[in-house]
């Protein structure tokens, strides 16, 4: 399989994990009561989200609806040009993270491009977020490092293209 192929395989896998956890969380969490699982540190409550990281901007939900879908397009177009395993998995796991928050904004309630992102993973209070969430700030640190290490996205034969 092609580098492009095996990250769809790995956004697909992210999507759909960050999907089902989200249904779980729904159905066992719907009742207000949390779950402790570390105590102080990991637990599990239900928050709809109707903003961005610690819930800024709400009330603009169509903006990260907008953000996510030419994040998702973008991810796809770049990832066209893929040679390199590292910067695949970085790519699969930004564009899984993304496309599944931008299903989230699509189709949830409240309504069409204003949906709310559930969360459920509550991190000792300070925050509480999802699978996705997990995997973008995963991919971002992993990008970070290979930019920082100066990892090339496809052949040496691209090397006079920017990389990204």
């Amino acid at each position: 399989m092609r580098p492009y192929g095996r990250m769809l395989v790995l956004a697909a896998v992210v999507l759909l994990v960050d999907q089902a956890s989200k249904f779980w969380a729904i159905s066992a969490l719907s009742d207000g009561e949390g779950i402790t699982v570390i105590p102080r540190l990991i637990g599990l409550r239900l928050l709809l989200n109707s903003g961005a990281a610690f819930s800024i901007g709400e009330g603009t939900t169509w903006v990260f609806t907008l953000t996510a879908a030419a994040a998702v397009a973008g991810i796809l177009y770049v990832g066209r040009r893929l040679r390199s395993p590292a910067w695949t998995l970085v790519l699969g796991a930004l564009l899984g993270g993304a496309t599944s928050h931008l299903l989230d904004r699509l189709f949830r309630p409240p309504g069409f491009a204003q949906g709310h992102v559930v969360d459920f993973i509550d991190y000792g209070g300070l925050f509480v977020g999802n699978v996705a969430d997990i995997a973008l700030t995963v991919g971002c640190a992993l990008l970070l490092l290979l930019s920082l290490r100066n990892v090339p996205l496809g052949d040496v034969a691209d090397k006079g293209r920017p990389s990204a």
